[in-house]
C-alpha cells in the first residue's frame, strides 16, 4: 500500500492530539469547503461583489467579525458532553483549559499561507511541575495565572477545575469521553460505581493550585488539559439550571476568549469577545458567527456571495476544480474514515459477515474517483502518522502493524473472492438467505457518494441488498450511538497523538464504542496497556489490540486516512490549524 505519513506540526512541547479523536458531521468527515470553480467574467464580478460586501459589514461599526460554517446543529454545546470535531471547535474558542492551542508562527502544511500551525502552551494554567512518585504514580501541579475570570467576572479557581473533572468521571454525566481521564487514580473504580467521585485523584490544594495524581505516567496527558471536556464549567450554573445550562446565555457562562451571545437553533451560533478574558486586547472579531448549514449547495453559495468566510463542505463534484484552481486548501489530519457494524444484532453479530463486507470495498476507487482529495486506503484502523515506541523519530505505528488486507486495486479481485467464501462460510452462498440491511449516514453529498460507492460494490460482489438512509447531524450521532442501525459511516479524528487514542474507545461499555463491541481479551489488552511504564512493551500490547479489533473480529471496516479541506476568504489572516482537526479563528483579522 502507498503510505503517506503525515506531517506533524506542532513544537517539541506538544504531541499532536485531536479532538474528536472526534466525529463531526464532514469529519469524521470534514471533507469539503467552496469557492469558484471557474475563472470566468461572472465569477470575477461575484468575487467583488464578495469583497464588497465584506467590506461594508465590517465598515459598518468600525468591527471585524468573521462568519464560519463547520457542521449542523450541534449534538450539545456541554465540552463535557460533546463528542464531535465541530463541537470540539467551537468548545475551544468559548472555554480554556489548563493548556491551550496557541499560533506557532509557522506555516501549517498545505496552507500555502493561509494558516499556521498549532503548538501546545500553558493555558488557564501558568506553570506545572511534573513529580514521580517513588510508588509509581506521577504528579502534576498546575499553579493558575492571576486574573483568570468567567465571562462574568467571578474568577476561575483551582476548585472549578476539581468539580469539572469529577463531574466527567461521575457515572451520572453519562459523558462519552469519561475514560479521558482514566489515568487519574480512582478514576476507573469511579466510573464503575465502586468509589464515590469526590475520591478522584484532582483536586484544589487552594484557589491558585490544582493538583493531579496519575496511576503512571503518561506521555500525552498535557495534551488532554488541553481537551474540550477536561476545560472547567461552572458548578453554580449546572446546579441552578440542570441540563439545559448550555441554551441561555444567562446559565452559559464560559471562561475562554469568546462567550455566548446567541443561539438561534437550527440557524446560528454567534459568540462575542469575552470582556473579561485575560488576553482580550489581542482578539480579533468582535464577533465569530457559526452558521449551522449542512446543505453543501448552500455553503458553496454562500461563501461565494461573502456570507461565509470560511467552509469546510462543498458539493462532491466541485472538489477536483477547487483543488486544482488552488481555492481549497488541504492539510494534514490525523483520522479515519471508517464503516462500522453492531455487532450484537445479526447479521452483522458474525465476524465472517463483517470480515466479508470489509473485503469487498474497493478503497483505491473511492479515494481515486468518489473523494478525490489526497486521502489514503486504509490498511488498519490507525492511520499514519501515529507515534509508535519510537516517536516521531521512527516508523509510526501503521508502518510497525502493516496492513490487515491489500487495499489496493490490484488486490481487489483476489480480496473479493476471500469475501464470497467468508459469506458462504456464514450461511450465505452468493448472498443468498441474506436479509437487507441498512446503511446509515449523515446528510452530505460527500457522505452520500461514498454510501452510494458501498452499496453498489457490496450488492455487486457479494449479491446482497443494502438500503441508504441519511440523518440530520445530531439524529444521526444519536441513532449511531443508540445502536439502532446495522451498518453505518464512522469517523475518527485522534485526540492525542499516541494509538491508544483509537483503541481505548473499543472497550466494552465505551461511551464512543457505536459498534457495541465486547470482547473480555480486548479489555484485557487495553488495561494491561495503560498500565504498563514500558513503551515498547506498551506499543506491542496495542498492535496486539489492533490485530484483534481488526485481524480477528473485523469490527470495523476503515476505508481511508483523513486528509482536511477547507477555504478562507481573501483578505482574512492569522487562522491558525493542528492536525487533530481544531481551526482557530480568535486571532484572525483583516489583511
Amino acid at each position: 500500500m502507498k503510505k503517506k505519513v503525515l506531517s506533524i506540526l506542532l513544537a517539541a512541547t506538544f504531541t499532536v492530539s485531536m479532538f474528536a479523536g472526534c466525529g463531526n458531521s464532514n469529519t469524521t468527515a470534514k471533507d469539503d469547503s467552496a469557492a469558484k470553480t471557474e475563472d470566468t467574467a461572472d465569477d470575477a464580478a461575484e468575487e467583488e461583489t464578495k469583497d464588497d460586501a465584506a467590506t461594508e459589514d465590517t465598515a459598518s461599526d468600525g468591527d471585524f467579525n468573521i462568519t464560519v460554517n463547520l457542521a449542523s446543529e450541534p449534538m450539545t454545546m456541554d465540552p463535557a458532553l460533546n463528542s464531535s470535531v465541530d463541537g470540539s471547535i467551537m468548545a475551544l474558542h468559548l472555554f480554556e483549559g489548563l493548556m491551550k492551542w496557541e499560533d506557532s508562527g509557522e506555516v501549517a502544511n498545505g496552507t500555502d499561507g493561509t494558516a499556521d500551525s498549532g503548538k501546545l502552551v500553558p493555558g488557564q494554567a501558568e506553570s506545572y511541575e511534573k513529580t514521580e512518585n517513588d510508588d509509581g504514580t506521577v504528579t502534576y501541579t498546575f499553579k493558575l495565572r492571576d486574573g483568570i475570570k468567567w465571562s462574568d467576572g467571578k474568577d476561575v479557581t483551582a476548585g472549578d477545575f476539581e468539580y469539572s473533572w469529577k463531574r466527567l468521571v461521575n457515572p451520572e454525566t453519562a459523558a462519552d469521553y469519561n475514560y479521558m481521564l482514566d489515568g487519574v487514580v480512582n478514576a476507573n473504580e469511579i466510573m464503575a460505581g465502586e468509589k464515590d467521585p469526590d475520591e478522584l485523584a484532582a483536586k484544589a490544594l487552594d484557589e491558585k493550585t490544582f493538583e493531579v495524581t496519575l496511576v503512571n505516567d503518561l506521555n500525552y496527558f498535557e495534551e488532554l488539559c488541553a481537551f474540550p471536556a477536561m476545560m472547567p464549567v461552572r458548578e453554580d450554573m449546572i446546579e441552578k439550571a440542570g441540563d439545559q445550562w448550555t441554551f441561555d446565555t444567562a446559565t452559559y457562562i464560559s471562561n475562554g476568549a469568546y462567550k455566548l451571545k446567541e443561539w438561534t437553533h437550527n440557524s446560528q451560533i454567534v459568540v462575542e469577545k469575552n470582556e473579561n478574558y485575560y488576553d482580550v486586547e489581542n482578539l480579533g472579531p468582535e464577533t465569530i458567527t457559526f452558521k449551522l448549514m449542512d446543505d453543501q449547495n448552500a455553503m458553496l453559495s454562500g461563501f461565494n456571495s461573502g456570507e461565509l468566510d470560511f467552509i469546510e463542505d462543498v458539493p462532491q463534484a466541485e472538489i477536483a476544480n477547487l483543488i486544482a484552481s488552488g481555492d481549497m486548501k488541504i492539510v494534514d489530519y490525523i483520522g479515519t474514515y471508517y464503516v462500522c457494524f453492531q455487532t450484537q444484532k445479526a447479521p452483522f453479530d458474525d465476524p465472517r459477515v463483517r470480515k466479508a463486507f470489509s473485503l469487498a470495498i474497493d478503497r483505491t476507487y473511492i479515494v481515486n474517483q468518489v473523494t478525490q482529495s489526497g486521502q489514503v486506503e486504509a490498511g488498519g484502523f490507525v492511520p499514519s502518522g501515529v507515534y509508535d515506541a519510537d516517536g516521531a523519530e521512527g516508523d509510526d505505528f501503521r508502518t510497525v502493524g502493516g496492513d490487515y488486507y491489500k487495499p489496493t486495486d490490484a488486490d481487489y479481485e483476489a480480496n473479493c473472492d476471500e469475501a464470497r467464501q467468508l459469506l458462504a462460510d456464514a450461511g450465505y452462498p452468493n448472498g443468498e438467505g441474506f436479509p437487507v440491511v441498512e446503511y446509515l449516514y449523515n446528510t452530505s453529498d460527500a457522505h452520500k457518494a461514498v454510501a452510494e460507492a458501498l452499496q453498489f460494490m457490496w450488492e455487486e460482489e457479494l449479491g446482497v441488498k443494502v438500503t441508504l438512509n441519511n440523518q440530520e447531524w445530531a439524529a444521526f450521532l444519536q441513532t449511531r450511538k443508540d445502536g439502532d442501525y446495522s451498518i453505518a459511516r464512522n469517523g475518527w479524528i485522534a485526540d492525542y497523538n499516541d494509538p491508544i487514542s483509537f483503541l481505548d474507545m473499543w472497550m466494552t461499555g465505551g461511551g464512543n464504542n457505536d459498534a457495541q463491541y465486547a470482547n473480555d481479551d480486548y479489555d484485557a489488552l487495553i488495561k494491561q496497556a495503560k498500565t504498563t511504564t514500558d513503551n515498547a512493551e506498551r506499543m506491542d500490547l496495542l498492535h496486539q489490540a489492533e490485530d484483534k479489533l481488526i485481524g480477528e473480529d473485523s469490527v470495523l471496516a476503515p476505508l481511508y486516512f483523513y486528509t482536511q479541506k477547507y477555504m478562507l476568504a481573501d483578505g482574512i489572516e492569522g487562522m491558525y490549524y493542528c492536525p487533530l482537526g481544531y481551526f482557530f479563528f480568535g486571532y484572525t483579522h483583516q489583511a
